[in-house]
């Protein structure tokens, strides 16, 4: 259980700096094509990983899990770059938090879960969460229409993530794929969406080029926050009880408070107690 715990806690961490990492990416590039960029360096991670396994998985797995990846990959981490731009890296982690609320329910309408009372509870808990960072002051040099399209676009992401999820447990139900098959199943369906891109990466590329080289924060965000936050946060819910390895994984934004004043954020007690009332609602959700 202690390897488990320390996994969690150390994917949430890479997460968390791996979105810090793609938040201070010097580019003009949009959030679908960093997507798209992002995907094309992990497929390329973990195609020596998966290209000598049994794939024996029914038709309507595959073709859920490439759903899975169009909604939550292709669209809903398009959107999450997007909103990191306007809100930075404490304020979006904050917002994704809410994930276990809205797969919560979710699983509700579509799963036939019915909610005990203790999540309602955490469902309040991450709701409050929200409005406590849609309601604080903005970044240095943000205004307040950027922030309140941030959190629009946040919001945007934590929906396709959550169906994305929920898409993916409903494939894995009747498959034999193991976590790194399937996360390869989800990103190519992603990337073969976001493939007219392409061109526009090209041109990008033509075009004014900074003074530093883009690459190695790239790859490095690439390998935090896809491989080794995958791979940690695999371990994490093989070795602990499901609750306590996505209570531990839901540490991210308070991990994020620390980078803040990078960002020329300041959480201050808003910031603070978002943060824990998030914590709190996933808790309570998962326990």
């Amino acid at each position: 259980m202690l390897i488990g715990a320390l996994a969690a806690l150390v994917a949430a961490l890479c997460w968390t700096v791996a979105s810090s990492l793609w938040n201070r990416l010097p580019t003009s590039l949009s959030g679908g094509e960093l997507n798209l960029l992002k995907n094309l360096l992990a497929v390329a991670v973990l195609l020596p990983f998966v290209i000598g396994r049994s794939w024996s998985a029914p038709p309507a797995s595959l073709l859920l899990l490439a759903l899975s990846g169009v909604v939550g990959i292709a669209a809903g981490d398009s959107l999450y770059f997007a909103a990191l731009r306007r809100l930075g890296t404490r304020r979006t982690l904050t917002i994704d938090a809410g994930g276990p609320a809205v797969a919560s329910l979710g699983g509700m309408v579509w799963l036939a879960e019915i909610p005990a009372a203790l999540q309602w509870l955490g469902a309040g808990l991450i709701t409050a969460a929200l409005l406590l960072v849609a309601g604080q002051r903005p970044a240095d040099g943000a205004s307040q229409r950027l922030q309140w399209q941030g959190v629009v676009l946040a919001l945007g992401a934590l929906l396709c993530g959550s169906s994305g999820a929920l898409l993916s447990r409903a494939a894995l139900r009747d498959s034999a794929l193991d976590p790194l098959q399937s996360a390869q199943v989800r990103l190519l369906a992603a990337t073969l969406v976001l493939l007219p891109l392409l061109w526009k990466l090209r041109s990008a590329r033509l075009g004014p080029q900074p003074a530093a080289a883009r690459w190695p924060l790239g790859l490095a965000a690439t390998l935090l926050g896809t491989t080794a936050g995958i791979a940690l946060q695999q371990a994490a819910l093989q070795r602990l009880p499901g609750g306590m390895a996505v209570a531990l994984l839901a540490t991210a934004p308070l991990m994020a408070i620390p980078l803040a004043h990078l960002e020329g954020d300041r959480p201050g007690w808003r910031g603070w107690s978002a943060a824990l009332l998030a914590l709190a609602g996933v808790s309570a959700l998962v326990a």
